[in-house]
């Protein structure tokens, strides 16, 4: 029996000849992982043992063959040799195993093979590998603990200078910082009438100032500016001049006012003398 599997990109065949067969799914320790991963494909690694008692749920253990456990590298430790699996049966959920089988490159079939799917059957049982805490166990523990516990990176005293790791004294930002900060030097409070005249000087040209501004113009620090401007001026806080200073009415001297004044003053005579 087969049934055609849509993907996004193939179609391909599922052979569902083994649906129906029962298989488990065993979790075992990594470093039983390790050790099958290493072994031959013609050694035997271990054997499963059921024993069943009257009235009582199977017991499970495995114990892995002296072939797997001589699979050592230089300086390794020994692993235990005796486990005893847990045994969960699988009830509401529906998993299965799958296979696939690539085509060979080197095929001289009139008809290319294509990638063949196969599911090898239902997982009814799921069996958790656990090793009994013996002394060849707890060894292996500790082990594990002091490689985890060995922080990835290291203090290495160097006995010759390194360009590399080599430091800087202070950085190009910092320095042309510096050197503007110089140049620029500290700003120092004037007299408070040189402020103003300043100021009324200032606000002569234009009506609206917002403080960065007049920090140019003053170069004064802006704590001693603001006392000064709050005695002269008004700080908007509508549109369409918000966040800006204005001279206060009885300080405002405008020419163009002036101008406009004596130019209606004028006017008026005329009339009067009509």
């Amino acid at each position: 029996m087969s049934v055609n599997v849509h993907a996004s990109h193939t179609e391909k065949e599922l052979d569902l000849s083994n649906a129906g067969r029962g298989v488990w799914l065993v979790k075992v320790p990594k470093y039983i992982a390790n050790k099958w991963e290493k072994a031959p494909g013609n050694i035997e690694v271990g054997k499963l043992k059921i024993t069943k008692h009257p009235g009582q749920k199977a017991e499970v253990s495995l114990k892995l063959s002296e072939a797997v456990l001589a699979l050592k590298e230089p300086g390794e430790g020994e692993i235990p040799k005796q486990h005893r699996l847990d045994v969960t049966t699988v009830t509401r959920q529906m998993l299965g195993v799958f296979s696939h089988v690539a085509p060979t490159a080197s095929s001289d079939a009139i008809i290319p093979e294509t990638e063949k799917l196969f599911m090898e059957g239902r997982i009814v049982q799921k069996l958790e590998c656990r090793p009994y805490a013996d002394n060849c166990y707890m060894k292996l523990k500790l082990e594990s603990i002091k490689r985890a516990s060995v922080p990835q990176r290291q203090v290495q005293q160097l006995d010759r200078v390194v360009q590399n790791f080599k430091p800087v004294s202070d950085h190009k930002h910092n320095i042309e910082y510096a050197e503007k900060k110089k140049a620029e030097g500290k700003k120092m409070r004037d007299d408070k009438d040189a402020v103003l005249d300043m100021l009324f000087a200032a606000f002569e040209k234009h009506q609206y100032y917002n403080i960065r501004d007049l920090v140019k113009i003053t170069r004064q620090p802006i704590v001693y500016l603001k006392e000064i401007l709050n005695e002269v001026c008004n700080y908007n806080l509508k549109n369409p001049h918000r966040n800006m200073w204005e001279l206060k009415p009885e300080y405002r001297h405008y020419k163009e006012d002036e101008k406009s004044v004596e130019s209606t003053s004028k006017k008026g005579n005329d009339s009067e003398d009509d």
